[in-house]
C-alpha cells in the first residue's frame, strides 16, 4: 500500500501539455482580452463611411461646372446658328463663376482623400481655362465681323448716294452702273460667305472686291475714297471670318465637358468602392461583435450556477429563434426589394427600346424639316437681290428728272429677275418647302404628343382613362417595331376606366411588342380590338398570326424570367409585370394560342378597380 502511495504520478495527457501554468494564465487572458479589442477597434474605425456631405459638395461643384460648360456650349451653338444679325452674341457671365468654383473645387481636393480628384483636377483645370480663353477669343471675332458687317450695311447706302452725287459731273455714267451694281453684288456674295465660309465663296468675293477696285480707278475723289473704305471693311471680314471659323471648330472639340464627365464617374465609382468596403467591414464588425458577445455569455454562463443553466438555455434559445425570425424577415424584405429593382430593370429595358423606336422615328420627319430650311435659306440671296435692284427701281422712278436710258436698263434687269423667278416657279417652290417643314413639325408634335400621353407624367397616377386612348398612344410609340407589319384596330366605344394610365400603357406596349417580335416571317398582322365586356368591365385583345406559343410552356409565360428569347435580348419580366398590374387593378389576363397560326391576349379590367390601387400605383 505504502509503495502504491510512493509511486511517481501518471504523465499527463497531450492536451493537458498545451494548457499554460496558472500563473501564466492571466498575462495570456489578459493579452487576449487587448487583442480582441484592437480588433474591434479597427473593425469600427474601417467601418465608417464616406464623408456625404463632402461628397455631395464635391458632386455639386462639378455640376456646376457641367452646366456652365453647357450653357458655353449653346450660347456659342445659337450664335453660330443665328449668324451676324447683331442679335446673337455669346454670353460672357458664365466665365464669372466658373474661376471660383475651380477654386473651391481645389480646395475640398485639397482636404479630400480622394485619388480621382487628385489624379484628374489638374487637366480639368487646364481644359476650362483653355476653354475660357477660346471663348473670349470667339467673342472677339465674332464681334469684329459683327461690326463689319453693320458698316457694309451702311457703305451699300452711302455707295449709292456717292454714285448720284457724282451723275451729274462725271462723264461716264455706265462706269458709275458698273460701279454701284458691283458693290451690291459684292455686298451680297460677302453676306452669303458670312453665312457658308467656303472657299469658292470666298474666292467669289475676293474677285468681286478686286473687280471694285479697279473700276474705282478715274473715279471722283469721294466715291474712290468710299469704295477705298468699303474694300478695307470687305477685307476685314475675309480676315477675321476664318479667325472666328477655327475658334468655332477648337470650341466644339474642347475637352472640358468630357473631363467633367470622366472626373464625375470616376469620383463617383471611387465613392461606392469606398462605401462598399465600409460596408463589408460593418458585416464583419458586426460578425466579430456577435462572436464577442457569444464568447462572453459563454464565460458567464461557465461562472453561473448550476441550478441557472437550463434557465440561461432557454433564454439563448429564444434569443436564437428571434435571431432567426429576424434573419427570416430580413430575408424577405430583401426578396421584395430586388423584386422591385428587377421590375425598374424591366421598366428601364422596355424604356429603351422605345426610345429608340421614337429617334428612328423622329428622324425621318426632321429630315423634311432639314432639307426644306437648307432649302429656303439658298433661294433668300435671289429673293434678296431682287428686293434690292426693285428698291433701287424705285428710286429711279422717284427721282423728278430720271435718266430714262439707266431707268430702261433698271426696268430691263428687275423684269429679267422677276421672269427668272416665274420662269423657276420659285414662290410656289418656297410654299412647298415650307408646307414639307409644317408637315415635319407636325409629325414631331404628333410623337411628342403622344410620349407625353404614354407615360401621362403630367396627371395624377390613378385618374380616369378612356383605354382606347392608350391603344393609339401605344401604337405610336411601337411604330418602329410595326413598320412592317399590318396593323388592324377595332375600337369600340368603351367607357373610361379609373386607373393607373401609366401602368396599363405599359401592359399595352408589352402586348404589342411581343405580338411583333412573335412574327418572324417580318410581314403579318396584328390586331387590337376594344369593347364593353356587360356593364361594369372592358376588355382588350391584342392578337397576332405569328408563330404562337406551344403548349409544353404555356403555363410558365407569366413566370417571372421565363423567355425563349435569346440571351440578352429579353429579361422575362414583361408578361409577369403585365400579369401583376392587371391583377392590381382587379382585371384578369388570358391568352390562347396555337402554334403556326398565333396567339391572341385578352385582358379585362373593371371600370372601378378594388381600392388597394393607389397604394400598389
Amino acid at each position: 500500500m505504502e509503495n502504491e502511495l510512493r509511486k511517481p504520478p501518471a504523465p499527463a495527457a497531450p492536451w493537458q501539455r498545451l494548457v499554460p501554468p496558472r500563473r501564466a494564465r492571466l498575462p495570456l487572458m489578459a493579452l487576449a482580452a487587448v487583442g480582441l479589442v484592437a480588433l474591434l477597434g479597427f473593425l469600427y474605425i474601417k467601418s465608417q463611411g464616406v464623408d456625404y456631405r463632402r461628397q455631395g459638395e464635391i458632386l455639386g461643384y462639378l455640376r456646376e461646372l457641367r452646366e456652365i460648360d453647357g450653357r458655353w456650349d449653346f450660347e456659342v451653338l445659337r450664335a453660330r446658328t443665328e449668324g451676324h444679325s447683331g442679335k446673337a452674341k455669346v454670353a460672357d457671365d458664365r466665365g464669372v463663376r466658373a474661376p471660383e468654383l475651380l477654386k473651391r473645387l481645389q480646395q475640398v481636393a485639397a482636404e479630400s482623400p480622394s485619388q480621382a480628384l487628385a489624379r484628374e483636377l489638374p487637366a480639368l483645370l487646364q481644359a476650362f481655362n483653355q476653354k475660357a480663353e477660346l471663348l473670349r477669343r470667339y467673342r472677339a471675332a465674332q464681334l469684329m465681323v459683327t461690326q463689319a458687317l453693320g458698316r457694309l450695311v451702311e457703305f451699300d447706302t452711302e455707295i449709292a448716294g456717292l454714285v448720284r452725287g457724282a451723275w451729274a459731273g462725271f462723264p461716264q455714267r455706265d462706269r458709275l452702273v458698273a460701279v454701284e451694281s458691283t458693290s451690291a453684288l459684292l455686298f451680297a456674295h460677302l453676306m452669303r460667305y458670312t453665312a457658308d465660309p467656303s472657299e469658292a465663296q470666298r474666292k467669289t468675293v475676293e474677285t468681286f472686291a478686286a473687280d471694285l477696285r479697279k473700276s474705282s480707278e478715274g473715279l471722283p475723289a469721294a466715291l474712290r475714297d468710299g469704295l477705298a473704305r468699303l474694300d478695307s471693311t470687305v477685307q476685314q471680314v475675309l480676315g477675321a471670318k476664318p479667325v472666328e471659323d477655327e475658334l468655332f471648330l477648337k470650341i466644339s472639340v474642347s475637352s472640358a465637358g468630357p473631363r467633367i464627365n470622366s472626373l464625375t464617374d470616376a469620383f463617383t465609382r471611387e465613392a461606392a468602392d469606398t462605401e462598399s468596403d465600409s460596408e463589408r467591414y460593418r458585416i464583419y464588425l458586426i460578425a466579430y461583435a456577435g462572436a464577442l458577445l457569444i464568447l462572453i455569455g459563454w464565460l458567464l454562463s461557465k461562472l453561473a450556477v448550476s441550478y441557472r443553466l437550463l434557465n440561461e438555455a432557454n433564454r439563448v434559445l429564444e434569443s436564437r429563434v428571434e435571431e432567426r425570425t429576424r434573419a427570416l424577415s430580413d430575408a424577405l424584405q430583401q426578396l421584395k426589394e430586388s423584386e422591385a429593382q428587377l421590375i425598374q430593370t424591366e421598366k428601364m429595358s422596355s424604356l429603351g427600346q422605345m426610345v429608340a423606336g421614337i429617334a428612328h422615328e423622329i428622324n425621318t420627319p426632321l429630315a423634311y424639316v432639314k432639307n426644306s430650311l437648307g432649302s429656303v435659306a439658298g433661294k433668300l440671296p435671289e429673293v434678296k437681290q431682287l428686293v434690292v435692284e426693285t428698291n433701287k427701281l424705285l428710286r429711279l422712278m422717284e427721282d423728278p428728272s430720271p435718266n430714262p436710258e439707266r431707268l430702261q436698263a433698271k426696268y430691263a434687269a428687275v423684269r429679267g429677275l422677276v421672269n427668272h423667278f416665274a420662269e423657276q416657279q420659285a414662290l410656289a417652290e418656297l410654299g412647298q418647302l415650307a408646307n414639307d417643314g409644317l408637315y415635319g413639325i407636325e409629325q414631331i408634335s404628333e410623337i411628342v404628343l403622344n410620349l407625353k400621353n404614354f407615360s401621362r407624367l403630367d396627371r395624377s397616377k390613378v385618374s380616369s382613362f378612356n383605354l382606347n386612348e392608350g391603344i393609339e398612344s401605344a401604337l405610336v410609340l411601337a411604330k418602329h417595331e410595326l413598320k412592317h407589319l399590318k396593323v388592324t384596330k377595332h375600337l369600340g366605344d368603351i367607357p373610361a376606366i379609373t386607373c393607373s394610365p401609366s401602368q396599363l400603357n405599359q401592359v399595352f406596349l408589352n402586348l404589342i411588342n411581343n405580338a411583333a417580335q412573335a412574327i418572324e416571317s417580318g410581314a403579318g398582322e396584328i390586331t387590337v380590338s376594344t369593347r364593353a365586356e356587360g356593364t361594369d368591365h372592358v376588355a382588350v385583345e391584342i392578337a397576332d398570326n405569328g408563330k404562337g406559343i406551344p403548349p409544353e410552356i404555356m403555363s410558365k409565360i407569366f413566370d417571372p424570367f421565363f423567355t425563349t428569347k435569346a440571351v440578352g435580348k429579353g429579361t422575362g419580366l414583361g408578361l409577369s409585370i403585365s400579369y401583376k398590374i392587371v391583377e392590381q387593378h382587379g382585371g384578369r389576363i388570358s391568352v390562347d394560342s396555337t402554334v403556326g397560326q398565333g396567339t391572341r391576349f385578352t385582358i379585362v379590367l373593371p371600370l372601378v378597380p378594388p381600392a388597394a390601387l393607389d397604394d400598389a400605383a
